[in-house]
């Protein structure tokens, strides 16, 4: 059996948001057919990188990249 999916990515050029990202540099992130994740791929002058991330792992790191030492200071 042969199941056709339509899957919704978003692409974005890296340039303003990258120092390094030179023309042609993108971003893109996929999400999976069953809605419980996304593949991400960053293609770069310097090569490709891919990798996936369910939706608790992507809401883990948004967490992580959020997160302020001096406001949880008094969490430890």
């Amino acid at each position: 059996m042969i199941t056709v999916c339509n899957r919704k990515s978003l692409t974005v050029d890296l340039k303003p948001y990258c120092l390094f990202a030179k023309d042609h540099d993108f971003m893109e992130a996929v999400e999976w057919s069953n809605g419980e994740g996304y593949d991400i791929c960053v293609s770069t002058s310097r090569g490709t990188k891919s990798f996936s991330l369910t939706l608790g792992e992507f809401d883990a790191l948004v967490v992580l990249l959020n997160w302020k030492e001096d406001e949880n200071e008094s969490d430890n």
